[in-house]
């Protein structure tokens, strides 16, 4: 196939986007159909190979729903997705291969200048597609030999994404709607240079369907983008201890999910460096609204997250130094969360959710946001400024308790996989804090909707404590309970003077 790639003029069809001209092929002109059901994989796979040879091109999809297997994205290679058009993936899963990373429905490895832009949608018919693969599992005709048998369901890697680029470099995702995957949306693995604007995730379509996954890459931007999930939101992993995500932005994002809006780990092996998060919406999300988290060793580092508002979430703030994996827990250390401010719900608040990420499958109150290393091994250096978390209050002793006095009943997991509930219950309501160091509290307000009998901070094997300008509700005693704090350097009205209370 010889492919000229020319301006398109604005006069081709009513369905162009007549202000944006785009040099480049119309697919139809070369053989795709877009009537949703033609399968189109040779075709556009051929468009793309003969661009490439030529040194690059614009692929231009017009109005229509093009049907397509697993498509490789090569060097200097734009998709262009006009408003109305839908890049779509087959429902049968003998359709999909993969490159030098995960199974896909479009993929790419070693390659750069890639772009996907445009007002249209990549759809992967993801419910679909994992139900074909777990129907050809249950009769014998393609096996998954890590078919998860508690869940009842296909392995995650034996469900293709929607797209999976690996050792990339200059990548462009902008305007367009990213849909429906049979597991993880999107991978972007130890790519170079990465920009997401504008765009819309929608990734409810079954299990492990996250948003966004960013694997050890340097140099990346996600903003003005839009994730509904029923998996974790915009999620900073970490395959390899030789590799590690540096200069990461994401800004002016909205995130609903049924697990976490924003994570680091839960896989960090090399870790997490000099991250910025700011202005962020959350709402209707299950886990926490920020997730920090290294259990394998990796380092987290130089993180600052600013201005984050998060309605009906189950979790505000999850800090996590664990020991899972690796020859050596790693670290977490210079964290600045600023201007966040958080409303925790009584009760479930994805419950809206078809399919909704696993229940806490103990009885608990309310949880509190937490802080939380292990023995000789603290996280450094947080500090947390003009914090408002509203809780719902509602604890009973009849539910779950923890004594003041037995502090230590509070298990340490040290090899779990982190979660805001690990530790099982919390004798808190508002801040959990334990094996850290150089914690800095200012400007915090918690308030109560309805009574709990738990204080509002606990604060186990910490150095240098600072706390100022806090407002708690004051109706009872033993609103801060310090167990094991050297150093502390506690500025607090005088009625909040009088509930500290001291372990020994």
């Amino acid at each position: 196939m010889n492919c000229e790639s020319g301006k398109e003029q604005s006069s081709r069809s009513k369905d162009t986007d007549k202000a944006i001209p785009v040099e480049g092929v119309d697919v139809t002109d070369y053989g795709v159909s877009g009537d949703g059901k033609t399968l189109n994989t040779e075709h556009i796979q051929g468009i793309i190979d003969s661009l490439e040879q030529a040194g690059g091109g614009t692929l231009i999809f017009p109005k229509g729903t093009f049907l397509s297997g697993s498509l490789e994205i090569k060097s200097n290679i734009t998709i262009y997705l006009r408003e109305e058009a839908v890049l779509m993936g087959t429902a049968d899963p003998y359709q999909y291969r993969k490159g030098i990373g995960n199974l896909a429905f479009l993929f790419g490895g070693h390659a750069e200048n890639i772009a996907i832009l445009g007002k249209g949608s990549i759809d992967g018919q993801g419910r679909a597609l994992a139900l074909a693969i777990d129907s050809l599992h249950h009769i014998g005709e393609r096996v998954d030999p890590n078919y998860n048998l508690r869940r009842m369901r296909p392995h995650e890697s034996f469900r293709p994404e929607l797209l999976n680029l690996k050792q990339c470099k200059n990548i462009t995702v902008k305007g367009v709607t990213l849909k429906n995957s049979a597991g993880w949306l999107q991978t972007i693995e130890q790519c170079n240079k990465v920009v997401y604007d504008s765009v819309k995730v929608y990734n409810r379509a079954y299990w492990n369907n996250d948003g966004f996954d960013i694997v050890d890459c340097h140099n990346v931007r996600i903003t003005n983008c839009n994730v509904d999930a029923a998996d974790d939101g915009i999620c900073l992993k970490s395959h390899s201890a030789d590799h590690f995500n540096d200069q990461i932005y994401i800004s002016n994002c909205t995130v609903r999910s049924s697990a976490s809006a924003i994570k680091f780990g839960t896989a960090s092996l090399g870790g997490f460096k000099n991250v910025t998060i700011e202005d962020i919406e959350v709402f209707d999300t299950f886990r926490s609204a920020i997730a920090i988290e290294s259990v394998d060793g990796g380092v987290i580092e130089n993180i600052k997250v600013n201005n984050v508002v998060a309605k009906n979430t189950g979790n505000a703030i999850f800090i996590r130094l664990g020991h899972r994996s690796g020859e050596r827990p790693g670290s977490v250390k210079h964290i600045n969360l600023k201007n966040i401010n958080v409303e925790v719900p009584f009760g479930r608040p994805d419950i809206n959710y078809d399919l909704r990420g696993p229940e806490v499958d103990f009885f608990h109150n309310p949880f509190p946001a937490s802080i939380a290393g292990i023995p000789e091994y603290r996280i450094e250096d947080v500090h947390l400024e003009n914090i408002q978390i509203s809780y719902p209050g509602r604890a009973t002793k009849g539910m779950a308790y923890v004594p003041l006095s037995r502090l230590e009943q509070v298990p340490e997991r040290i090899e779990n996989y982190p979660e805001f509930s690990m530790f099982g219950e919390l004798p808190a309501w508002g801040f959990y804090v334990r094996h850290a160091k150089g914690i800095a509290f200012k400007n915090i307000t918690l308030t109560l909707q309805d009574s709990d009998f738990r204080p509002a901070f606990v604060f186990d094997d910490v150095i240098d404590l600072q706390m100022d300008k806090i407002e708690l509700p004051i109706d009872k005693k033993d609103q801060i309970v310090l167990k094991g704090v050297d150093d502390s350097s506690i500025s607090l009205n005088e009625e909040l003077v009088k509930t500290i209370h001291k372990q020994l």
